[in-house]
């Protein structure tokens, strides 16, 4: 039931259409000083982030955000901060991507293709330098081994480089949420009244109203009346 939940859960991701407040490409960009501080201590960020993600609430907290089989048997409601502190360091990258499921099922965010490609990427690594690491120890060539070593160091920093702009993400949408970007846009002003061709009189919107008994046009001339005005004085005819 949990891992069909999941997959729901996945499926209904795909149809949210909000995005992120800005892109992994330009998380570096946008706040550098966070990214560099999720780079060197990416556990103590993804604990701040967690925490912050739950609104401070730690009584919501479960381990993996409810995402991964483990969650809700470990304990967690008799001491939450441990096993958060626990999450971060033993399974980092579990509690990057379900703070990052946690945003994205609250606030309908969808990831773009160039975040997909960047993780897709940074995944394809992770096995490539796997399977070197494999082929190396089995056939025992030096060649091998060093060119697994120089893909597992690779995968590492791009690994850390990634999680580094997801976590940064995370604390730039939150900040969003938090109303830390200013006051919010001016909202639409109302629709004006506006006279038409078709009504007989203008619209009276906007001048002062006539007096008590005043009509509010002129009123139609009487029968066999002309219509045209009187002729000017001296005139003969």
């Amino acid at each position: 039931m949990g891992s069909q939940a999941n997959m729901d859960k996945m499926q209904q991701r795909q149809n949210y259409r909000n995005l992120w407040h800005t892109d992994l490409m330009r998380t570096i960009q946008n706040d550098p000083p966070y990214c560099c501080l999720s780079f060197w201590c990416g556990p103590c960020v993804s604990y701040m982030l967690r925490k912050r993600a739950l609104y401070n609430d730690m009584s919501r907290y479960v381990c993996c955000a409810g995402y991964m089989p483990c969650s809700g048997r470990c304990g967690e409601s008799r001491c939450p901060e441990f096993c958060l502190a626990t999450e971060v360091v033993l399974c980092f990258g579990n509690s990057v991507a379900s703070t990052r499921f946690l945003l994205q099922d609250e606030f309908n965010i969808q990831t773009t293709q160039c975040d997909n490609c960047i993780i897709g990427f940074m995944v394809c690594l992770q096995q490539i330098a796997c399977i070197f690491s494999i082929v190396a120890m089995i056939v025992g060539s030096e060649e091998i081994s060093e060119a697994s070593q120089i893909l597992s160091c690779l995968s590492d920093m791009v690994y850390c480089t990634v999680c580094a702009c997801m976590q940064t993400q995370h604390k730039i949408e939150m900040d969003k949420r938090d109303g830390k970007f200013g006051p919010q846009p001016m909202a639409v002003p109302p629709v004006q009244q506006m006279s038409r061709l078709d009504q007989p009189y203008p619209s009276t919107v906007g001048y002062p109203p006539p007096a008590y008994g005043q009509p509010n046009h002129p009123p139609p001339p009487a029968y066999g009346q002309p219509t045209y005005p009187p002729p000017p004085a001296g005139y003969q005819r």
